[in-house]
């Protein structure tokens, strides 16, 4: 587990939403080096959400990657496109023509398969986190989203040096607390880790009730407030279609009320939210600065948020991007 340290300010780097793009995943590794940040914090949503198959034919492997036909002639170019594939923040899989034909017609295998290449991975990054950051003493929280599968939970809580904060109090340094959420209020998509906003108020209030200094504690909920303009996205149609006047796309707000309500009611120093890509920036409510980096994961760009509080205070904040 991470080391408390006792630290006169302290810079804290956060970002979420990586969707499995291992390139944003090692940006993340190197921001304590970068920004010079002592606790570094990934938001929810770490998996991918889909398998590339790379299949074996006479002439080498053929794959269908973000609309393309890419072809790989030799274990080299094989090599090369997989990781261009993970980069990415999807899940290259070897296969044959014989398997993607039964693939088509078995999704308990596709998700099987799916969730075998998702553990893999997670497992890796987590040494890949140990390996790099352990001797540098920085501070390392790791929380899943409303998109991931409690499947990687005990990976995300095996680790003796990431810390996995779901659902606790945790001391990130002398003076300063947080509680964590992956949890989301409903959406249309029906992810694993979402609930009504009954059930999420309760979690909440679980872990609220147990924080000792309300005023230097920092919520990190994978959902932004509602109404904050860090949860607008477009209103989607019956068909899950994004909805037009004209050629401008209607937005609606989809934050959590148990969120806002949480935040208003006890004041934190510090809301870190993810979840709606689009709405990257910052929010106050009343003492509460919450922000929301966005996210570009499927790019490669790293989206984050550097934050530097001291003497009880948020002193200063910036949006950054690499």
């Amino acid at each position: 587990m991470g080391e408390m340290r006792i630290l006169a300010k302290t810079r804290i780097f956060f970002a979420t939403d990586v969707h499995g793009s291992e390139k944003s995943f090692l940006k993340f590794l190197n921001a304590p080096a970068f920004y010079k940040a002592q606790v570094i914090i990934l938001g929810g949503d770490l998996t991918g959400k889909m398998i590339v198959p790379l299949v074996k034919e006479s002439d080498g492997y053929h794959a269908t990657f973000r609309g393309l036909n890419r072809k790989a002639a030799n274990e080299e170019e094989a090599q090369a496109l997989e990781k261009e594939i993970r980069f990415t923040g999807y899940y290259p899989y070897r296969s044959t023509p014989e398997e993607v034909k039964e693939l088509e017609t078995d999704p308990a295998k596709v998700h099987a398969i799916f969730n075998e290449l998702m553990i893999q991975t997670m497992k890796q990054w987590m040494q890949m986190a140990e390996e790099r950051l352990r001797k540098t003493g920085t501070i390392v929280y790791i929380t899943g989203g409303n998109d991931d599968f409690l499947e990687i939970e005990p990976i995300l809580s095996g680790s003796d040096y990431v810390v996995n904060p779901e659902g606790k109090v945790v001391q990130v340094t002398d003076k300063y607390e947080m509680i964590s959420s992956g949890w989301s209020n409903p959406t249309p998509w029906k992810t694993p880790r979402e609930c009504s906003e009954e059930e999420l108020g309760a979690k909440i209030e679980r872990m609220a009730s147990q924080v000792k200094n309300m005023r230097n504690c920092i919520f990190n909920f994978h959902v932004p407030p509602i109404n904050s303009r860090l949860d607008e996205c477009p209103k989607l149609d019956e068909n899950l279609k994004p909805m037009y006047n004209g050629s401008e796309a209607i937005m609606t707000n989809v934050g959590s009320t148990s969120v806002r309500n949480a935040i208003e009611k006890y004041q934190p120093l510090l809301g870190l939210h993810g979840h709606i890509h689009e709405s990257r920036g910052f929010y106050e409510i009343r003492r509460t600065l919450c922000l929301n980096p966005g996210s570009e994961s499927a790019e490669g760009i790293l989206l984050g948020a550097m934050v530097d509080i001291e003497d009880d205070k948020v002193k200063s904040y910036v949006l950054t991007q690499g």
